[in-house]
């Protein structure tokens, strides 16, 4: 892995300025250069390690004066590609800004620096009888979190990131410093700057600050899980849940494969059979009432072996075997890389889309499991790959195509939460139109004249 060349005059001023913070180690930059995702990793040419708005702003401005790709890092924990360097430049690590700047109790907000991860939030809230309710799984950073519009277990109640970014300070491609949004709950002033930047992965601006909604802990929290002789089943129960109004907090789908993984990873003993795994919020008399219509229509369905957890630690236990998911079916074949795909349809027709999802599956044999947030109609294949074969690469880029052009198809989303990065930017023009990419890309313009910030990302290359 060879390291391209930074123009000295670059490199001199940040060696001065940030000393031990700026790196062009081959180690640190493979580290920067590569995540979770299938993609092979692309280096950028030197690591900077930020510790407040004023060390990204000098980063951008240098950048921006040398014609330098500018690539922010979290924690790397993306599946998309949303941090490697195409295009060489700078690695902008944004982890050492993890300062908890401001906890509004009274008013349920909290600003926090972009590094700031969703558990050291919630370790912080506690006594104060509030918490962040966002959680993709991995411990992500905030900032890392907004750029992709993240969203994960808790979204069919609370939202995604999307409705829960009050505010930012972001730095533009040119180095100024721009403050969108506030603390108020809701404005009529001018353009949402803030909607337009949560979910644009860093390609119009740098992230440093955000304040965020924090929600009361209920007062009652019950978890249950159900399995179920199929997945339609399972779907099933999800959709009419759903329609019926149930005012769950989670509802996670996990097939058979899905659980024989986290079997052998988390040492659990759960049915290796479809399952469905519930969270209900509220007061205990409409918690129970919840579960009690939940468990009525999974029981004609078909559902069983319906297991309550009210405990803390068995929900504890409960949840962290779902989160275990992803890294436990990476286990199923070791030394493998996962093709992620996560799309997203209306409730309605996603008892549809996972059956013939399926049927593609059963098309092709390489580990493929299916799980995913289906109360707001998202799931997720994990599908297994040794990236140097051939034929594995090809049947995985053929199965995600499948799902996500049906998905489009059902008036859905080629991604629910990981966001575009590198790997699905051809997607865009078939869901929005040539149109709204051509006013995508004149707002990218707009914003980063030069293509420095995280370029080669989101955007499908002009015609």
């Amino acid at each position: 892995m060879t390291q391209n060349c930074l123009p000295e005059a670059l490199t001199q001023k940040l060696t001065e300025h940030f000393q031990q913070r700026f790196s062009r180690g081959e180690s640190t930059r493979l580290q920067h250069g590569r995540d979770e995702s299938v993609h092979q990793p692309q280096l950028p040419d030197g690591v900077v390690l930020a510790e407040s708005t004023e060390d990204v702003v000098l980063v951008v401005k240098l950048c921006a004066e040398f014609g330098v790709p500018v690539i922010p890092y979290g924690v790397g924990s993306s599946v998309e590609g949303h941090v490697l360097a195409p295009s060489g430049g700078i690695s902008l690590d944004l982890s050492s800004m993890n300062q908890i700047l401001a906890i509004h109790a009274e008013d349920g907000d909290a600003t926090v620096q972009a590094g700031v991860t969703r558990k050291q939030l919630n370790d912080a809230l506690k006594g104060t009888g509030l918490f962040f309710p966002i959680d993709p799984g991995a411990d992500a950073t905030l900032g890392g979190m907004a750029a992709t519009r993240a969203s994960g277990t808790n979204a069919v109640r609370y939202g995604t990131m999307r409705e829960n970014v009050l505010a930012t300070s972001t730095v533009l491609a040119d180095g100024r410093l721009m403050k969108t949004g506030g603390r108020a709950r809701k404005s009529s002033a001018g353009y949402d700057l803030t909607r337009l930047l949560v979910g644009s992965e860093g390609t119009l601006g740098v992230m440093t600050e955000l304040t965020v909604k924090l929600y009361p802990i209920p007062e009652a929290i019950s978890a249950a899980v159900c399995t179920f002789p199929d997945v339609d089943s399972a779907v099933q129960t999800v959709i009419q849940t759903i329609q019926l109004g149930v005012p769950v907090a989670r509802i996670e789908l996990l097939d058979a494969l899905s659980l024989k993984a986290i079997n052998l990873f988390s040492k659990t003993t759960l049915a290796e059979a479809p399952t469905l795994f519930f969270e209900f919020h509220g007061s205990p008399a409409s918690v129970a009432e919840q579960a009690e219509i939940v468990q009525a229509i999974a029981d004609d369905l078909g559902g069983t072996n319906f297991e309550w957890a009210t405990r803390p630690e068995d929900r504890t236990r409960l949840w962290q075997a779902r989160h275990d998911a992803y890294f436990a079916c990476l286990q199923l074949k070791p030394g493998c890389r996962c093709f992620p795909t996560d799309v997203c349809v209306p409730i309605s027709r996603l008892a549809e889309c996972i059956a013939a999802t399926n049927e593609d599956i059963a098309q092709i044999n390489i580990p493929i499991a299916l799980f995913g947030h289906v109360g707001d109609g998202n799931f997720h294949l994990v599908v297994l790959v040794d990236t140097a074969n051939e034929k594995e690469m090809a049947d995985a880029a053929w199965i995600s195509q499948q799902v996500v052009e049906r998905a489009i198809a059902m008036e859905g989303t080629c991604t629910g939460e990981h966001g575009i990065g590198l790997g699905k930017r051809k997607y865009l023009p078939l869901e929005h139109g040539d149109v709204a990419v051509d006013i995508m890309r004149a707002i990218k313009t707009a914003l980063d004249p030069k293509n420095l910030l995280n370029p080669g990302k989101v955007l499908p290359p002009a015609p």
